[in-house]
């Protein structure tokens, strides 16, 4: 991470200088220098203000995810999944609460509810953290967690067909299938690269399986405790109907996904609350001592929001970007990746707002719009893929992680598996 940090902030530098040098002044125009400059404190002041924004996000649902813990619905969800969990991340205890919370973050991500999935990601950062021996180190766990969280298959991308449906689009649902496509394929990418680049990044890791046995004891002591024998999974079948169950939510979401989308987030804070009160957990005062982390949390995150959009910023208004899509566009639009769609591709990893701004314009441009072959494939990728620098920094930066390891080389391969398999399947289906 130090050198992707370090490359892209000089790569900025380089180019903004190279253009200064060669700069002649027009009427009141900003010199690329002065741009440089205005675009790093708008990007501090901008993070900054992303963090607080965050506050109440986090503070609701790790409140929401505090009354679950209580009411024992992680462990009921960890057991649920557990044949497929304990092959996944054979390194955390089977009914360890950082199961639970990752279920609870991977579902959230398939509904299309990035803000409810952020919370519930770093209360299994958290969890993980505390199997961790050697903290400030990220373990095999946590970038296995992170890769699929940042390629996690999406049911419902709630957000885009809304933003297809205000651009006049008279398919906005359309992107249903490329989505699902493309996130299924970069998360099977995620997990098949994690397991192979941990073994080729060994160096640094903070154990042989990435996990602390004493810690890994004690876990599964109190888990005994507080939840009889939870060594035990449920019968084969249950497992199999709920994962049909799951895959039974495909057709409804592709039919009523804009009718269901916005009973979401009511229907989870009633449901996580009607199933602590059923467990007669106190639910107030239970809610309130986890919605405490909110705050903390949001604080704790702020430098690394600082280090990584200011990076990002930089490197946008400085032309480094507009450079590399001019070198690139004419290759890729070979392969399905038109000019006008590349710098979505580019700029999604890197910054969200950035690529949120350059998928609104394309598909308001008259001359392109929602239902032309770019506009299905910039907001399939905008539903598909993740903001991965982002990612990286608010949860590693939640539990103080800065040795990454393989995380960022991970993400990326499924970034990268995610675009491919997008342009397929907008290829295939309205090329």
């Amino acid at each position: 991470m130090n050198i992707i940090f370090f490359a892209i902030v000089m790569i900025a530098f380089l180019t903004a200088g190279w253009k200064q040098l060669v700069w002649i002044p027009v009427g009141g125009e900003p010199s690329p220098i002065e741009t440089l400059s205005k675009a790093m404190i708008d990007s501090a002041t901008g993070s900054v203000e992303l963090a607080l924004g965050l506050v109440g996000v986090m503070t609701l649902f790790l409140g929401l995810m505090k009354v679950a813990e209580a009411g024992g619905m992680l462990n009921i969800l960890a057991r649920l999944i557990r044949p497929l969990m304990v092959r996944l991340f054979p390194e955390v205890p089977p009914e360890h609460p950082a199961m639970g919370a990752m279920i609870l973050n991977l579902s959230a991500n398939a509904l299309g509810l990035g803000n409810a999935a952020t919370p519930f990601g770093i209360r299994a950062m958290q969890e993980l953290d505390k199997l961790n021996p050697s903290p400030g180190t990220a373990t095999n766990a946590m970038a296995l967690f992170l890769a699929i969280n940042t390629s996690s298959v999406t049911l419902l991308p709630t957000g885009v067909i809304a933003l297809r449906a205000a651009a006049g689009s008279n398919d906005p649902a359309g992107i249903l299938p490329t989505t699902l496509i493309a996130t299924m394929a970069s998360t099977a990418i995620a997990i098949v690269a994690a397991k192979l680049y941990q073994r080729l990044f060994k160096a640094g890791a903070p154990h042989a399986d990435g996990v602390n046995p004493e810690a890994k004891m004690e876990a599964s002591e109190d888990l005994n405790e507080t939840a009889g024998d939870p060594s035990g999974s449920y019968p084969l079948w249950v497992s199999v109907a709920a994962l049909g169950g799951l895959v039974a939510l495909i057709p409804v979401t592709v039919i009523y996904g804009r009718v269901v989308s916005p009973w979401i987030i009511p229907l989870i804070m009633v449901g996580f609350l009607g199933f602590g009160v059923s467990r007669r957990v106190r639910v107030y005062e239970v809610f309130v001592e986890g919605a405490k982390e909110g705050f903390q949390v949001a604080i704790k995150i702020i430098p690394f929001l600082v280090a990584i959009l200011v990076a990002v910023g930089m490197f946008r208004a400085s032309g480094a970007m507009d450079i590399m899509v001019k070198w690139l566009g004419g290759v890729t639009g070979r392969f399905g990746l038109p000019a006008e769609a590349l710098p979505m591709a580019l700029m999604r990893p890197l910054s969200g707002s950035g690529a949120y701004g350059i998928m609104a314009s394309i598909i308001n441009d008259p001359a392109i719009g929602p239902d032309s072959y770019a506009g299905y494939l910039v907001t399939t990728l905008q539903g598909s893929t993740e903001t991965t620098f982002y990612v990286l920094a608010v949860y590693y930066g939640a539990i103080q992680i800065r040795r990454i390891r393989h995380t960022l080389a991970v993400a990326l391969t499924a970034d990268l598996a995610g675009i491919i398999f997008a342009v397929a399947a907008c290829y295939y289906l309205f090329g």
